[in-house]
């Protein structure tokens, strides 16, 4: 069964996932060197077409810097694959359990097996089309298991293209993709899956859950929210700026965990603004034309956000516009020139959804505990962003507010430190991956007790009728 799925009707859906698990229950224990061998095609395909995929996506977008695609997608996802095929041996080894009374009787023995779940099903977004399809990959592969892919219809060319190459690299039974569009995306959500990984936005991520609860198919959900950056007064502000525009700015803001509005003492905010005309006048000459930089995805994306501007405008917001005046016309109309929004209110809609493009709020405070208010009265973020060097206000800001992961000083790069887990809570996700998270998230941890041939049940009094000896022994189990 060579070659991967293209789009396929629901029937179709259902008979890949169940060649899948056919092939795994028929192959039993899934030795380190198959997993390995797994990772192993999973990277060459990654390095050996890297040209054609930064094609693909920059098709996908209309302009994305080969560059940034190479740095935020295929290097993060290569590492990924490159670590757990480095340490699948240690991490899939049975562990020795100690076990206490009752049940640890002398000569007992117990252990944790960690078992792959069988076959996994992937909906990956459009934003970072390779590393959040590989990433992933890393663990569930390192696990053991199989693998249905679905990516977004959203960018059509790399979906295209990783049918294709997964096709050229794994027999459909171990690793397949399936293109398509939403209705392909709603059928392949209802599978029953033995567990599900969805990657995209809160609105959709509710429907997946409800499709997959249908099934009990446990799921890992990846979602977003409304990123803060909290800048405390303590902080190298220049330093801060170039770091803070740097990750919102790459693919042009369309990143989960890209910042999406910034908390600024108010004598400070004015430097913030300057400072960030001069770093994006620096990094993105000739604006919008610069190459550099990364359109959006789609023109109905593009409205959206646009939308989200003039809104903010038509409320009483003041708009700084960080591109050079005079800057080349281009006729690209998706891609959105970056700017900063000043005297956003709540009750305006860049206040109220998450951005996903380059425009950002500034909201000056004066004490700290206002943006941490601020930031409790939202759903919990996917990642928060702490600059400063007070010690005291940093550990009030992370015992005070709650999210998927933090990052101090830096932007984003919780998500590159592949030993810690990544994953949101609350309206923001459910579940983390990343390294030996990820191989733990795809494996079952399967308890294995081996009992001693002494009677067990009567020294402790078990087997009826109940006399002094189970009363005794109760005694002296249950106590302070």
């Amino acid at each position: 069964m060579q070659g991967a799925s293209a789009d396929l009707s629901p029937s179709d859906l259902g008979s890949l996932l169940e060649a899948q698990r056919t092939a795994f229950h028929a192959e039993g224990i899934v030795t380190a060197r198959v997993r390995a061998d797994r990772l192993e095609r999973a990277i060459d395909l990654l390095v050996t077409h890297q040209a054609e995929i930064c094609a693909a996506i920059a098709g996908d977008f209309g302009q994305r810097p080969a560059t940034m695609t190479r740095f935020m997608d295929v290097l993060p996802a290569v590492l990924a694959l490159k670590r757990a095929r480095s340490h699948v041996p240690r991490w899939m080894r049975t562990r020795r359990q100690h076990v206490g009374l009752p049940a640890g009787a002398p000569g007992a023995r117990a252990e944790i097996m960690l078992q792959p779940l069988g076959v996994v099903g992937v909906i990956s977004p459009w934003n970072f089309p390779l590393t959040l399809t590989f990433g992933p990959l890393a663990g569930i592969l390192a696990a053991g298991n199989r693998c249905l892919i679905k990516p977004s219809e959203l960018t059509p060319q790399t979906s295209s293209l990783l049918h294709q190459l997964i096709g050229k690299y794994f027999d459909a039974r171990e690793l397949s993709v399936v293109t398509g569009g939403v209705e392909v995306a709603e059928a392949f959500s209802r599978l029953p899956f033995d567990h599900l990984l969805f990657t995209g936005s809160a609105v959709v991520g509710r429907r997946v859950m409800a499709a997959a609860a249908a099934n009990l198919v446990p799921v890992t959900l990846e979602l977003g929210g409304k990123c803060p950056v909290l800048i405390g007064r303590s902080a190298d502000l220049a330093r801060a700026v170039d770091r803070i525009m740097l990750g919102k700015l790459a693919n042009a803001g369309q990143m989960c965990i890209a910042p999406d509005y910034v908390c600024v003492p108010r004598e400070m905010q004015g430097g913030f603004v300057q400072l960030a005309r001069t770093w994006v006048a620096r990094m993105y000459p000739g604006l919008p034309a610069n190459p550099d930089y990364t359109s959006l995805v789609s023109t109905r994306h593009a409205a959206r956000v646009q939308g989200l501007l003039s809104d903010a405008l038509a409320k009483g917001a003041r708009v700084i516009t960080l591109a050079q005046q005079g800057g080349e016309e281009v006729e690209q109309p998706c891609i959105m020139p970056p700017a900063l929004v000043l005297d956003a209110t709540d009750d305006m809609l860049i206040m109220r959804q998450e951005i996903f493009g380059p425009l950002l709020p500034v909201r000056p405070y004066e004490r700290i505990e206002e943006p941490v208010r601020d930031i409790n009265a939202r759903p919990s973020p996917l990642a928060l962003y702490y600059f400063g060097s007070d010690r005291a206000e940093m550990r009030y800001v992370l015992a005070h507010t709650s999210s998927g992961g933090v990052t101090v000083n830096d932007i984003a790069t919780h998500f590159l430190a592949d030993e810690l887990p990544f994953g949101g809570v609350g309206a923001s996700g459910m579940g983390a991956y990343h390294g030996e998270h990820g191989f733990r998230r795809f494996s079952h941890a399967r308890p294995v007790f081996r009992q001693t041939r002494l009677d067990v049940a009567g020294l402790v009094g078990l087997r009826p009728p109940y006399g002094a000896r189970a009363q005794r022994i109760l005694k002296l189990l249950i106590r302070r």
